[in-house]
């Protein structure tokens, strides 16, 4: 059914929206009690600026123009929407997932049978592994924490029947003898590479005082049989590799087949089939930041000294040990004022110096984007956020994200599966929502005590209806995108933002 609004009423033939100006057209006259009772019933307000939205669209269609500015019914709509989200904090998940986060379809085993159900997992700097199950099938079991949401933002409510968006399940968690620094999944789910499914999650730790970090997946190719508890999870985990180096960060190819790392010494490529390294990039700087390409073929290195280099991944064919070494000029911020001597930095890879830009501090995101795959998005440690085309990098960025605070916090970069909106936790404690296309800030509000530090953006594209029917245990209606947002990690626990 669609929304009912205020002062307006919906045409099914028509399929729109009309402003209510006097009877409807056909309409039966109500008596003037029926008045009275429907004005007790708690309706969301509409905005003005959503009004003035419906009627230019009635009037002109989806292109109308706001402003003297041409613009799209849907788009104006959607950031109104984003500019206004609903917030839910989640009980007994602090310090779960301030080091990493990623969300993920899962099959599991019940008393009925193999059901699908979606999951987080989440990585904390003190180095638990916790797996939850985001929906109702945990919620049947008689162990593990029920994690109870709680609406933190807007502070009043607009309307009381807003409804909690997801359920979290959380069951014992596992230990890992460092901080986690990365959880991703591969971007193309169950793609066959000679022969072999990868349905994995890929895992890196920072590393310690006693050891380096570490390379492992997690196996989600079978399904999980209940009771899940520690050693289940445990036994699902595969160590790949270890370095004599902290692991700062690491992604993972599309086919899930190969990982690169970011460490204090640089860059490597692991190979998740046999856990071969292969150096790639090495220097004095650490790589705080990386990203691949959707071919694979190159890598973006965000380093701690601001710089931004493309790398070269492939597979030599002639195998040689042997990096080139690249004098690369440093940031403008770092040359020595007073002399006329230009700075440089030393860099070995398969570079290209001429494909590399700078930020005026540390790399802390880098987020490539999937539907325009030219473009990549970069944060440093000043506040600075910009968006970039990689075929133009020495032009410099193209858009620039205003408001963020940071100074020193590695806080992560989101985007919406539409890749319409970016979304950061600041310092300040502060969430943010911009427009990608335009870099306005939509939405600027605390709603955490500690810095939302990773984030993790749910899509219901990624979880086909045929496996969930036409509604999945979160309660999405699949095909049609009713329900997007983000899921955010804090010291604090986690956090639920739905904006549409």
């Amino acid at each position: 059914m669609p929304q009912e609004l205020p002062g307006y009423y919906f045409d099914a033939e028509k399929n729109r929206y009309f402003p209510i100006k006097g009877p409807i057209p056909g309409s039966k006259s109500k008596p003037p009690s029926s008045s009275s009772s429907s004005s007790s019933t708690p309706r969301r307000p509409v905005s003005g600026r959503t009004s003035t939205l419906l009627e230019m669209r009635e009037l002109n269609g989806n292109l109308s123009w706001l402003k003297h500015a041409k613009c799209n019914f849907q788009d104006e709509f959607l950031k109104i929407q984003v500019s206004h989200p609903q917030v839910w904090a989640f009980h007994g998940t602090d310090k779960m997932a301030d080091g990493a986060l990623e969300q993920m379809r899962l099959h599991i085993m019940t008393p009925e049978g193999e059901t699908a159900t979606v999951g987080l997992l989440a990585g904390g700097m003190n180095g638990s592994l916790s797996f939850c199950e985001v929906g109702k099938v945990g919620r049947h079991f008689d162990y593990g924490v029920d994690c109870m949401p709680e609406h933190v933002w807007p502070l009043k409510r607009e309307h009381e029947d807003c409804k909690v968006p997801v359920h979290l399940w959380r069951p014992p968690t596992a230990q890992f003898p460092s901080g986690v620094s990365c959880i991703k999944m591969p971007r193309k789910r169950s793609t066959t590479v000679d022969g072999n499914h990868f349905q994995h999650a890929l895992i890196s730790t920072l590393g310690s005082d006693r050891s380096g970090g570490s390379v492992h997946i997690l196996n989600l190719a079978e399904p999980f049989d209940f009771p899940l508890r520690a050693s289940t999870i445990g036994r699902r985990v595969c160590h790949i590799v270890s370095f004599r180096c902290t692991i700062w960060t690491a992604d993972c190819s599309s086919n899930g087949s190969r990982a690169i790392v970011g460490t204090n010494l640089g860059a490597a490529v692991v190979n998740l089939e046999n856990g071969d390294v292969s150096w790639v990039c090495r220097g004095k700087s650490d790589v705080l930041a990386l990203q691949f390409d959707q071919s694979g073929n190159i890598a973006l290195c965000g380093f701690r000294n601001g710089a931004i280099v493309t790398v070269d991944v492939r597979e030599n064919q002639v195998v040689s040990s042997r990096l080139i070494s690249h004098q690369i000029p440093s940031s403008p911020s770092e040359k020595f004022h007073g002399h006329s001597q230009k700075q440089w930095f030393k860099l070995s890879g398969k570079i290209c110096p001429t494909n590399t830009t700078y930020m005026p501090k540390s790399i802390c995101s880098l987020v490539s984007l999937q539907l325009y795959d030219q473009y990549f998005l970069a944060s440093s440690m000043d506040g600075s956020i910009n968006l970039y085309d990689h075929r133009q990098i020495k032009k410099g960025p193209v858009q620039s994200y205003e408001g963020q605070v940071n100074s020193r916090t590695r806080t992560q970069l989101g985007t919406d599966p539409s890749e319409k909106f970016l979304l950061s936790g600041g310092e300040d404690c502060l969430t943010r929502l911009w427009n990608i296309k335009s870099g306005k800030l939509l939405f600027e509000d605390r709603f955490s005590t500690s810095v939302p530090l990773v984030s993790c953006c749910q899509s219901t594209e990624r979880y086909p209806s045929e496996l969930y029917g036409r509604q999945n245990h979160m309660g999405y209606s699949h095909g049609q995108h009713e329900s997007w947002g983000s899921w955010l990690g804090s010291q604090d626990g986690l956090y639920y933002v739905q904006w549409y």
